[in-house]
Parts: structure tokens; C-alpha cells; sequence
């Protein structure tokens, strides 16, 4: 019977979970493009918003230009980005947890943070 009266509670935590993590979607962040690295291999930094600081690399270097970056992460949605924002631009964007990249991208390299996100740039 003990395990009865522990299910519901169970369900009910799981579902406020679910809640939680759904509220967080459509969160809005305001980032800046750092590095606009060749063949979509963009680094973009946090500047605004409580985003899950797992998600992002503390500090990064460049191996390139040796230069240093705090709470960045590199672009995972890269079909989606708009042309138009240059390097150190700022902009809003959202998580995009249904992005489906299917899209043609070279291949050549540029360093880039290992962590990335998917996102959507949205006008505020």
C-alpha cells in the first residue's frame, strides 16, 4: 500500500518538473555574436538571462586569435541564423528545442566552444 500513496506523489513532482522546464523554453536571452568563424562556426556570449550555466563554457579560447571568452557556446542552429547580425552584434533569442537542421554546410573548420545550443533570434 506504501507504494500506492508514493506513485501519485511521484507523478505529480515529474509533472511540476515538466512544468518547469517548459516555462524555461520560451525564456527570453540576450546574447552578442562573438566570432563569426568561417562555415557557420559562430561562438556567441551570454549577456542576459538566467541560462543554465551547464549549457555554457565559463571560458573559452580561440585558438586562432588567442583571445579569451566568458559564458559563450557555440551555434547549433545554424540553418536558422540571420545573415544579417555581424560580428559583435547583439540580439535576442530563445532556446529552440524543436530546431531540425537540414540544411547544406561546408565543412572547413574554425575553433568554436565545445558546447552548443540551439536557438532563435526574436525581435523584442
Amino acid at each position: 500500500m506504501k507504494t500506492y500513496l508514493f506513485t501519485p506523489l511521484f507523478f505529480a513532482l515529474s509533472f511540476s518538473a515538466k512544468k518547469c522546464e517548459s516555462k524555461n523554453e520560451n525564456e527570453m536571452y540576450k546574447g552578442r555574436l562573438e566570432v563569426k568563424g568561417i562555415c557557420m562556426n559562430y561562438t556567441i556570449k551570454l549577456l542576459e538571462g538566467n541560462l543554465d550555466k551547464s549549457k555554457l563554457e565559463s571560458e573559452w579560447k580561440d585558438d586562432v586569435t588567442g583571445k579569451m571568452y566568458n559564458n559563450v557556446f557555440a551555434l547549433a542552429s545554424v540553418c536558422d541564423f540571420p545573415s544579417t547580425i555581424k560580428e559583435t552584434d547583439e540580439f535576442y533569442f530563445i532556446i529552440d528545442t524543436n530546431s531540425k537542421q537540414q540544411c547544406a554546410v561546408c565543412l572547413a573548420y574554425y575553433p568554436k566552444p565545445a558546447k552548443s545550443l540551439a536557438i532563435k533570434v526574436v525581435n523584442k
